[in-house]
């Protein structure tokens, strides 16, 4: 048994915490990418990538986060691709981010009625210049809400890198654990940090939220 005082806990809990908020930066802006990648293809071309799309959302959304980093890490091995747990973990969040804000900006932008593709369309504009200028503006105003919320859904996310190996703050928790023998107290922490971090998100979503509905009408 190794004798940490709180402090010390909470100093080795700060600092991984660092390492869980960076992926979870990384894994929430690479997911926005992709996934407005996706949604691009299918705005612009519904016929073609319709059923594409469907399938890219429904197979990270319908299969557990846990499996993914698992099939990420492990999997890549088995084709002889030596990749870090670093990559191997961001590779795996961030499809499965991509696929969940694809979804929710798709759903943002159906909200837009039809009549402005209609209207903008008159007005011979390009499909770079509806979203530009008519359809884009609308839909961000929808979509900041849920897509802060969803920030919260990424940081508890990382906890499970820890399976394979990327110490997060997760990880760090157990490992200190396991050598104070203190699991109550170092967990305790470890909640404590997650909320710290994922409560002030949510507030201000919930926030964003109101203020939309509170324009909108």
């Amino acid at each position: 048994m190794v004798d940490f005082t709180l402090w010390d806990i909470l100093r080795n809990l700060i600092i991984a915490a660092q390492w869980t908020v960076l992926l979870s930066l990384i894994a929430f802006v690479g997911g926005g990418l992709v996934g407005l990648f996706w949604l691009l293809l299918r705005l612009w071309r519904p016929g073609a990538f319709k059923l594409p799309f469907a399938i890219y959302v429904q197979l990270f959304q319908g299969t557990p986060l846990l499996m993914q980093l698992f099939l990420s890490y492990f999997g890549l091995r088995l084709f002889g691709v030596e990749v870090s747990v670093w990559v191997s973990v961001s590779l795996a969040l961030t499809l499965y981010t991509s696929a969940f804000l694809a979804e929710i900006w798709r759903g943002c932008v159906a909200s837009i009625p039809k009549g402005q593709w209609e209207a903008s369309a008159s007005l011979a504009l390009s499909f770079g210049e509806q979203m530009r200028y008519i359809i884009a503006p609308q839909a961000l105003r929808i979509a900041i809400p849920p897509t802060v919320g969803f920030l919260v859904q990424v940081i508890k996310g990382t906890a499970l890198a820890s399976v394979v190996g990327f110490v997060e703050l997760t990880r760090a928790g157990n490992m200190i654990a396991n050598v104070t023998y203190e699991p109550f107290t170092v967990f305790a922490c470890v909640g404590l940090m997650y909320f710290i971090m994922c409560y002030p998100i949510s507030a201000y979503a919930r926030y964003l939220e109101r203020k939309t509905h509170a324009v909108s009408r």
